[in-house]
């Protein structure tokens, strides 16, 4: 049986479309994949990001722990910030989950690992802490506009900046504010106690911000150019592959995967993940085949029509020696879409 949101109910009486995403089931669309994208790129949406997990660690030994597990340097932040990292394979450095933590403000240690949907328990397995994701919603509020338009209803919440984490009051209940997000539009997440998220919600839509479902967040993280677990990250695919090394702190002196890490960056990775650019509405599609001169050089791993742009783009593993500026084409089942290699994000 999947899981549902403490927001189901509200999803349900907005007419969303519902479907299982992860174990869970969440809204796809409400008014429309597009429709909902472009309010984000304009002015304001509010996501149901609940199925992203919650794993909490407390004590002295949390900061070690976590810096032993992944690959980013918590030592470069602090409290009241917030990090992206990978947890790895230890055997070929592949990315088992790409997490967010949260490290909340204050004396004593408390941070909240968000790991993706399917996750979780991969996460616990390798970190401990306790999973608190049933206890809480979590409502990311994207776009220009949104800290202006939740000021309106939630100041506090609206205050926090980038990558910032800081302990606000909601009517009474304690939440955590981030100001991360996945769309590449300004933003905040929200983690709210489960009986208190339905109110927010309802306060936050009521300051003028619109409901947006699943698509439209995929959509937009692939104009933004960011990775999407299962597509960009998964098994066998490590994060130099996928044009992240900056995520991978090499100077710390162990963490999970760093050995198998360390011999691909000395003998090259065998694949790069870039930005393709095509030509006209029709848009590529994931596991369509990349040619250059008619030889096979790569594979789509994600792939849509953008919205913004009006043209299809994708992100694709492809030999390491194409470089932007490379003209492609992309197979869509026999039709051969040209394409050209961009710097990323797209939009």
């Amino acid at each position: 049986m999947s899981n549902r949101s403490p927001l189901d109910a509200i999803h349900r009486r907005l007419g969303a479309k519902m479907v299982p995403f992860g174990g869970w089931e969440m809204p796809l669309e409400y008014t429309g994949t597009i429709d909902e994208h472009l309010a984000c790129r304009s002015s304001a949406v509010i996501f149901d990001v609940s199925h992203l997990g919650t794993v909490r660690l407390t004590g002295t030994e949390a900061f070690e722990t976590l810096q032993a597990a992944f690959t980013n340097d918590l030592a470069k932040i602090g409290p009241g910030r917030a990090q992206y990292t990978h947890l790895l394979d230890e055997t070929d450095a592949s990315v088992l989950d790409d997490i967010i933590v949260w490290w909340h403000p204050g004396d004593d240690p408390v941070f909240d690992v968000m790991p993706n949907a399917s996750n979780t328990s991969r996460v616990t397995d390798a970190i401990g802490g306790s999973d608190i994701t049933s206890s809480r919603a979590v409502l990311a509020v994207q776009g220009p506009q949104a800290r202006e338009l939740v000021a309106g209803c939630f100041p506090e919440a609206a205050e926090v900046g980038r990558f910032r984490v800081a302990d606000c009051v909601w009517q009474g209940h304690p939440v955590v504010v981030a100001g991360t997000g996945y769309t590449g539009e300004p933003g905040i997440e929200i983690a709210v106690p489960a009986d208190a998220a339905p109110s927010l919600w309802e306060a936050i839509s009521a300051a003028g911000v619109r409901p947006a479902g699943l698509g439209a967040r995929d959509t937009l993280r692939l104009e933004a150019g960011l990775p999407l677990h299962g597509h960009e990250l998964g098994p066998g695919i490590t994060p130099l592959q996928a044009g992240l090394g900056w995520v991978v702190a090499f100077d710390k002196p162990e963490f999970r995967g760093r050995s198998a890490l360390l011999a691909e960056r000395e003998r090259g990775p065998h694949r790069r993940l870039r930005g393709i650019a095509t030509e006209g509405r029709r848009p590529p599609r994931g596991g369509c085949r990349v040619l250059d001169g008619g030889v096979e050089v790569g594979t789509v791993s994600s792939g849509n029509y953008s919205p913004v742009l009006e043209h299809g783009i994708a992100l694709a593993f492809v030999h390491p020696d194409i470089e932007v500026g490379h003209e492609v084409a992309i197979d869509v089942r026999g039709t051969l879409l040209p394409g050209t290699v961009v710097t990323l994000p797209f939009v």
